[in-house]
Parts: structure tokens; C-alpha cells; sequence
């Protein structure tokens, strides 16, 4: 039998039933791959252009940016932009005041999201499809037709121009959305894993805090970044809700700047890539975790 491949037919066959590795042949262009990165370096050119433009006008004098090309280089590299911005855009009270309301809202605001959710998808009470439905219209309301209501509500309440009266509005538009997007997440767990809990004696909110949160890492990571790009953002219940320049966020002191020193464009430019270093910061904190499936977040928590 060991004979039986050194013949030319055994040979053949040999090379018959051996299947070669899936990819291009010898000597061919894998188009599909050259097509992937083309489009992967055109996005990324695309993205980062807007941010280097920025960057090099931040670094220019004003008669550098009036007398050259936008993408040429400045002659003198004029940091002194940077801090002039950060004193004519008052950015360490703006930014500690959009920094605070953030940092209570989002992580507030994602954990009564997931305990509601959690109780729709999981406990499954009574009408609970209901409720959900009820919550989902509520994420569909545009912030702008509620602003005159805010307005008079906050006042009724005392909370106008106050950081709190900005919070508990950041609150109610922002947990409907998130409740609806974690419901689906949280029903797409096995119920075994919350029964084998249950026989071993784990209370409700046990389960809920050291089961089920675990295994939603990736859906609460995608939910933070999203949400605390969009609150510290926000501009609209912000300028409807906020008077005092003391109480102002990153976005009203931003439109302040492009009003009344609209013409200094390096300070203009510094004063918009320093307010977005937060926001990056917090991409890169949860991004492994934001670009992660569902399972691997399983497996890992």
C-alpha cells in the first residue's frame, strides 16, 4: 500500500484530493485587496484632512494665513495661538462646565438606561412591550420642538441657567434612545446564564450588576462614546437653557468666539482642536471595547 503513491496514478490523486489554500493564484493580482486599502486610504485622507487644515492654520500668524496656500506650512510656527485662545475663549470654565455635566450625565444616564432596559427585556413584566413602545416614540421627539416647554419648565423649577436645569434635560432625551438600543442587546443573551444564577442563589439586581452588565460592555462602551460626543456637543437646549457667560458649555464658548473674534482664524482653529481633546481622549479609553462583538464581550466578562 505505501508503494501505491509513488506510482504516477497514485500521484494524481494525491494531487486531486490536496485543496490548495483559498486566496489569488500564483502570479495574480488580488483586486479585491488593492480595492479594500484604496478605499480605506481614501477614507482615511477624507477624514483627516479637515483636522490637518485645522492644525496648520491653529500655527499661522494671520499674515501668513492671508498671503499663503491653506495646506502650505507657516513660515513661523505661532503657539502663541493656543494660549491666546484658551484666554480669549475663557476654555478651563467652559470646558470644566461641559467636563462636569458629562461626566454626571453619561455614566447617570447609561446606568438607568440599563436597569430599564433590563427590566423590559429580562424580567418581562406585564405590557412591557407597551412601555417599550412608549419609550421609542419618546426617542423619535426632536430636542427642537420642546424647547419653548424646557424653557418654561425649568424656570417654573428654578433650574434656568444652572447646571442641574441642563442635566436632568440631557437626561430625558437621552435614556429613551439608549433603553431602546440595549433592550435588543439584552435579549439577545441565552437565558441560561441568568437561570444558572438564579439556582445559585443570586438576587435580581446581582444578576443584573455582575451577569448581565458584564456581557453589555459592548453595547455600554458604543453608548458611552456616542453620548458623551453628543453632550458635550449639544448646543441647542444649551443656549436656550443657559445665560450667564460663567455657566456657558464648550459649544456656546466656541459660537462666542467665531462671533466676536471671527477674524482671528488661528486662535479660532486652536480654540476648536483644544475643545475636541476630551472627545478623544474618551475614544480611545473605550475603543477596543466599541469595535468589539457582542460575544468576544461575553467570553471576556
Amino acid at each position: 500500500m505505501s508503494t501505491a503513491l509513488t506510482t504516477p496514478v497514485g500521484a494524481d490523486l494525491a494531487r486531486k484530493n490536496h485543496t490548495p489554500p483559498p486566496g489569488p493564484a500564483v502570479g495574480q493580482r488580488d483586486w479585491v485587496g488593492i480595492g479594500l486599502w484604496i478605499a480605506l486610504v481614501v477614507s482615511c485622507a477624507l477624514w483627516a484632512a479637515p483636522f490637518l487644515l485645522m492644525f496648520l492654520t491653529s500655527a499661522k500668524t494671520n499674515a501668513d494665513i492671508n498671503q499663503s496656500a491653506a495646506w502650505t506650512l507657516p513660515e513661523t510656527w505661532n503657539w502663541a495661538n493656543y494660549s491666546e485662545a484658551v484666554e480669549t475663549g475663557d476654555l478651563w470654565n467652559t470646558g470644566a462646565n461641559s467636563l462636569l455635566i458629562a461626566v454626571i450625565k453619561v455614566p447617570l444616564g447609561l446606568f438607568i438606561a440599563a436597569a430599564a432596559a433590563f427590566a423590559i427585556a429580562r424580567l418581562r413584566f406585564k405590557f412591557h412591550r407597551i412601555v417599550l413602545g412608549v419609550i421609542a416614540v419618546g426617542s423619535m421627539v426632536p430636542i427642537q420642538i420642546g424647547l419653548g416647554p424646557l424653557f418654561s419648565t425649568m424656570l417654573s423649577l428654578d433650574l434656568l441657567d444652572s447646571r442641574m436645569g441642563l442635566i436632568l434635560p440631557y437626561l430625558a432625551f437621552g435614556i429613551p434612545y439608549q433603553i431602546f438600543v440595549l433592550y435588543g442587546f439584552l435579549r439577545a443573551i441565552p437565558d441560561e446564564l441568568e437561570e444558572s444564577a438564579r439556582i445559585d442563589g443570586a438576587s435580581t439586581f446581582r444578576i443584573f450588576w455582575q451577569v448581565i452588565l458584564p456581557l453589555a460592555k459592548p453595547a455600554l462602551a458604543a453608548l458611552f462614546i456616542l453620548d458623551f460626543v453628543s453632550t458635550w456637543n449639544e448646543y441647542a437646549m444649551a443656549t436656550t437653557l443657559l445665560r450667564s457667560q460663567e455657566n456657558w458649555t464648550v459649544p456656546l464658548a466656541v459660537q462666542s468666539f467665531s462671533t466676536q473674534h471671527g477674524t482671528s482664524y488661528g486662535p479660532l482653529n486652536a480654540f476648536i482642536l483644544l475643545s475636541a481633546i476630551p472627545v478623544l481622549i474618551v475614544y480611545l479609553m473605550f475603543q477596543r471595547y466599541f469595535v468589539s462583538g457582542a460575544l468576544a464581550g461575553a467570553v471576556k466578562g
